[in-house]
């Protein structure tokens, strides 16, 4: 069981710190963040979307979100489409800044997933992001039975 532990928690954080170190090497050059580039990428691949909506897409906490909002609306990347509504509601587009670097950061990303999939067959990989998925929903499941008591 130890074993079983320290593999699966192993592999996760050595994932997640791959993904990160990716992220911010890749866009050093730009002056991005890990949480510019999840923003940038979800924004051009959905065309609009509110804070909110980045929150659940991104899997950040809403004070990376609002800082990340602040960052790219302020370098240029991205607009808040109404003026009139609660900010927290209101649609953020890209720019054309912004499309070009979603743009980028989407080849980007669709090239590294090319390079991680090496090996994987479409049905292993199939396999294993429903696992991942039943794993993340069970975990889930766990973290809310403590958040209930």
């Amino acid at each position: 069981m130890q074993e079983r532990f320290q593999t699966f928690t192993t592999l996760i954080a050595r994932l997640n710190r791959c993904i990160r170190k990716i992220k911010t090497e890749e866009m050093a050059e730009l002056d991005l963040k890990s949480p510019h580039v999840s923003c940038l990428y979800y924004l051009y691949k959905t065309d609009s979307l509110t804070s909110k909506e980045l929150c659940d897409v991104c899997e950040e906490d809403k004070a990376n979100i609002s800082r990340s909002i602040e960052f790219l609306e302020k370098n240029g990347y991205i607009v808040c489409r109404s003026k009139t509504e609660k900010r927290y509601k209101s649609p953020l587009v890209l720019t054309e800044k912004g499309r070009e670097t979603g743009a980028y950061i989407t080849c980007e990303v669709d090239a590294i997933l090319d390079a991680v999939s090496v090996g994987i067959s479409a049905e292993d990989r199939e396999i294993m992001y429903r696992s991942l998925s039943v794993i993340c929903e069970n975990l889930q499941k766990i973290c809310d039975a403590y958040e209930s008591k």
